[in-house]
């Protein structure tokens, strides 16, 4: 089988070409195609592929390309880990939303939206390169925010687009290791949009053991998510949240911790960066270990701002590139892929349409629950409804959502305007003007989708 990567030379990488190298069933990949519009950073990651698969001889080849069709061509697979507008648009994400004393960030917020005016209609041509050129090609998409980029690709490629996020699942396998139970045997109740949903419910064998965990409040703060939120607010959802859901619940203190820190996160990544693939280029020594030594290092300043650090002096030691939520995205991507063509039936958390699962949500929407995968593609489960709170959040955040694809796809800035101020970070339309005109001043590629509707 034939996988392309959209957005080959990223960190990512690596990991998907890792996960590749240890499978041995049927329908293994033979082929690996990586697309990147900077060859600098395609080389990079080259190099780091082929000293993973040295004195393998079954490892899957790898083609470079700055060549879209080349790439995408009778791929059965595709990849999707792009940022349009490189770290230097995350930057802007982040610093026109703060200048403005608005929470930035890359997917939550109005920094969100701008990346997601950007990628958008760079997404939905790439759909239609493989619909063109790969139609029986499954698009699983990381390209954040990875639930409004997937529901604006549903028209054009269907049920063949997913979304993938690892954060849910993560958040299962920290609570399986927490309890000492077997990730596999676990069965979650998870129910949101993508970086914005609750585990309700988690059964082994049968039976919930949330409960258990909810009501031991030391044990629960040594969960990830508990020393995000205190045992005492998740004990008084009766949920456990999504950690991205820090920015909601605690809104003002993470503004003002990311003001205070001096350094965002796109500022951290620039910086690094820039250090490791110069390096990677004037320096000796093995591409690997430089390659893991900067994604732990990357990894550790995760969310610092939620955790009791900084960027540049996170709250927790770097993790072990072995360790299982470092590799995550290639995990769960490659058994949805090993589900799908070898009809290996396998439930996961996905972004997938709703098709009732979620009850008061649109049957169209893009949502993120658990869903069986097989030969058939993925089918999401019925779950029970949500409560007032979980899913008026849901319906407002998705009602902006579609007003940013419609802005995205149209060019219509009233479309964009509505998604800015109507989201619920955003706490005037005033201020929903100036985060606008912030962003196409200071994004050029955000410009270009009001500029291109102007001179149509």
């Amino acid at each position: 089988m034939k996988l392309a990567i959209l957005g080959g030379g990223g960190f990512r990488t690596p990991f998907v070409y890792q996960a590749l190298l240890g499978d041995i069933g049927p329908q293994r990949v033979t082929e690996v195609a990586l697309l990147d519009s900077d060859r600098d950073k395609l080389d990079g990651i080259r190099r780091i592929l082929d000293e993973l698969a040295q004195g393998r001889t079954d490892a899957p080849r790898v083609v470079t390309t700055m060549d879209e069709r080349e790439a995408i061509e009778d791929a059965d697979f595709v990849f999707a880990a792009i940022r349009v507008g490189g770290i230097a648009g995350r930057r802007h994400d982040e610093h026109v939303a703060l200048d403005l004393g608005v929470l930035g960030q890359e997917t939550t917020g109005p920094g969100g939206l701008s990346y997601a005016l950007r990628t958008i209609p760079v997404m939905r041509h790439y759909a239609e390169v493989i619909r063109e050129y790969a139609p029986g090609a499954y698009l699983l998409n990381f390209t954040n925010p990875a639930g409004i980029i997937t529901e604006s690709l549903q028209p054009i490629l269907g049920d063949r687009v997913l979304g993938i996020c690892d954060t849910p699942s993560g958040l299962v396998r920290r609570a399986a290791t927490l309890l000492g139970l077997e990730f596999d045997r676990l069965q979650p109740d998870y129910i949101g949009l993508n970086h914005l949903g609750w585990m309700r419910r988690l059964l082994y064998d049968g039976v919930d053991v949330l409960p258990a965990l909810l009501a031991d409040g030391e044990r629960l703060e040594s969960l990830e998510e508990g020393e995000v939120f205190g045992a005492d607010w998740i004990q008084a959802l009766g949920a456990i949240p999504n950690e991205y859901l820090y920015y909601y619940y605690f809104n003002r203190d993470a503004v003002q911790n990311v003001l205070s820190s001096g350094l965002t996160r796109g500022d951290f990544l620039a910086q690094t960066q820039d250090e490791f693939f110069h390096g990677l280029a004037t320096e000796g020594g093995s591409a690997v270990e430089r390659w893991r030594a900067a994604v732990a290092r990357r990894d550790a300043s995760y969310m610092a701002e939620a955790k009791g650090g900084t960027q540049d002096a996170p709250a927790r030691a770097p993790l072990s590139d072995l360790d299982p939520v470092m590799q995550g995205y290639a995990g769960v991507a490659l058994d949805v892929m090993h589900a799908i063509s070898r009809n290996e039936r396998s439930t996961m958390i996905l972004n997938v349409r709703n098709r009732g699962a979620i009850p008061g949500m649109p049957d169209d929407a893009v949502v993120e629950v658990p869903s069986l995968v097989d030969a058939g593609g993925t089918h999401p489960l019925a779950t029970a409804a949500p409560n007032a709170h979980q899913l008026g959040l849901m319906l407002q955040l998705k009602d902006v959502e579609r007003h940013v694809i419609r802005a995205a796809t149209t060019g219509d800035r009233d479309e964009a305007l509505l998604a800015f101020a109507l989201h619920p970070l955003v706490d005037s339309v005033t201020t929903a003007e100036r985060l606008l005109d912030g962003y196409i001043a200071a994004i050029p590629e955000v410009a270009a989708v009001f500029t291109e509707r102007r001179a149509g």
